[in-house]
């Protein structure tokens, strides 16, 4: 089965939000559509970047995914951008 991500640079947390619960809820969203494969929390360039790798069947799939879970971090924290991208031998590719 194919490996996709979808990865957030995130923003401000919303108001009462643990940001500890941010990156569970995450996987958690994935989690409710198809397995994980890992998540993972970085800073790049001083900006907070979220990342949930999960399996999916095809593009469709992994796009309804991927809306799914920046949904689930949107009512958390401000996502100011978001991509999916899909796994092809070593490297990712943004999807069409």
């Amino acid at each position: 089965m194919p490996s996709y991500r979808v990865r957030m640079i995130v923003g401000m947390l919303h108001q009462g939000v643990d940001p500890a619960d941010v990156l569970p809820a995450a996987a958690a969203a994935a989690r409710a559509h198809t397995p994980v494969e890992a998540t993972a929390l970085e800073v790049v360039r001083g900006r907070p970047r979220l990342t949930v790798r999960y399996e999916a069947a095809d593009d469709v799939t992994a796009a309804g995914v991927g809306r799914a879970v920046v949904e689930r971090v949107d009512a958390l924290v401000d996502v100011e951008t978001s991509r999916v991208t899909r796994r092809f031998g070593a490297r990712w590719y943004p999807m069409r």
